[in-house]
This record gives structure tokens, sequence and C-alpha cells, in this order.
């Protein structure tokens, strides 16, 4: 999903209604240029996924704009991210979706990964997926964070799908779900795939489909 509206195009910071939650980091992010922005490396996100500190995750300067601007034009267009993805990159229908199982991630047809089209300001060597799930993942009312069941489903299902893929190489892969406060598209449940240093074939065995080009 997105397109390549050039960064002239986007409003600045004072000019920005926020179709999401931004963090304190993102209103700082705003108003740097792309050269002041740290790219997050590997072992910085390992560090912030088991320190649940999901907050520090942004994107770079100008995709961070560019995503703001597109939000903005898609809540006008469509009413809302959420029935974009529905319309475009998901091949259920429309809601409610009627799942197979009451285990997220338990069948095929519950499920849809996509590689995702506005990632973090990562280095080049990571690649941002995202899972998409019919089925509900459950989170604590509280905190808004996994609970502790479906935290263990969701390892059980990275482990089967991304890391056996790459031969048990778990250090390759990094998974996590936001908060439900840091989420952009709250009304379809997904959870977060980082892998690392993974060619075209993997890419597009997890996708089920070829990719147009770039990633090699």
């Amino acid at each position: 999903m997105g397109d390549n509206t050039s960064e002239e195009q986007v409003p600045m910071q004072e000019e920005i209604d926020e179709p999401f939650p931004l963090t304190e980091r993102d209103k700082i992010g705003l108003t740097l240029t792309d050269a002041d922005f740290e790219l997050h490396t590997w072992d910085a996100l390992k560090g912030a996924i088991a320190t649940n500190k999901l907050d520090i995750l942004q994107r770079k300067p100008s995709d961070l704009r560019r995503y703001i601007y597109w939000c903005r034009k898609i809540n006008v267009e469509y009413g809302g991210i959420g029935n974009y993805v529905i319309q475009h990159r998901l091949p259920w229908g429309s809601p409610p979706f009627t799942h197979k199982s009451d285990i997220p991630f338990a069948e095929l047809d519950d499920f849809k990964i996509l590689i995702n089209d506005w990632p973090y300001g990562f280095t080049d060597d990571i690649t941002h997926i995202v899972v998409w799930s019919k089925t509900p993942i459950p989170t604590d009312d509280e905190t808004g964070d996994l609970t502790i069941e479906s935290r263990k489903i969701l390892e059980d299902f990275v482990k089967r799908t991304f890391v056996d893929r790459l031969e048990g190489d778990k250090d390759r892969v990094l998974w996590f779900k936001n908060w439900v406060r840091l989420q952009s598209v709250r009304a379809l449940e997904h959870m977060h795939v980082l892998v690392r240093n993974v060619t075209r074939e993997d890419l597009e065995f997890w996708i089920g489909t070829e990719l147009e080009g770039g990633k090699s």
C-alpha cells in the first residue's frame, strides 16, 4: 500500500494533522532531516523488542511525513487505513471475517503475509514484514500488550514460518506486536516480523507471490 508522493509535496510539521497517534519521538522526528536520523540497527532492535520499548521505533523523517500525508488521503477517500487494506491488500472480503481456527495463525487461510510498504527506519539488511490475521489476538485489557498465552502462540508461529525457513537461524528473525495505543491500523489484527539478510526467494516464499523488482 502507498504511493511515491515526493517529500516536497508533504506538509511540514506545523501543517500536519495526526491521522494516527504520534509518539513524542515521531513529533521530534518531524523536525529533522533524513541526514539527522540514525537508522535502527539489528542490535538496537533486539534490545528494544526484548525490553518491550516499542515506542522508540521511528520512520525516517521523509518517510514519516509521506506516511502521515498518505494516511490523511486514505482516511478521506476510504474512511480509514483498515478499509484501504481490506479493499486492496487482503483477499478476505468485508468484515467480520470468518476464521477457521480460534487460535491465531493456526490455519493458512486465516492469515496473510505481506511486506510492509511503510517500514520503520531500518538499515538496508532488514526487511519489515506484516502478518495480518482474521483471528483476534488477545491482549491485556489494561496494558494493551499481549497476554502470556498470545505471546507463546505468536512465538511458535514465527519459529515454524520464518526461523525454520532460515534453517533454524533464530538470530535473523525478530517479531513484535505493537501495543494497542501504538497501532496505526487498529481495525485489523496484525503483527510485525523483521528478517535480516534474506533472499528474494525467501521473501517470495513467505508472501506467496513474485516481488516486483527491488529486493534481491
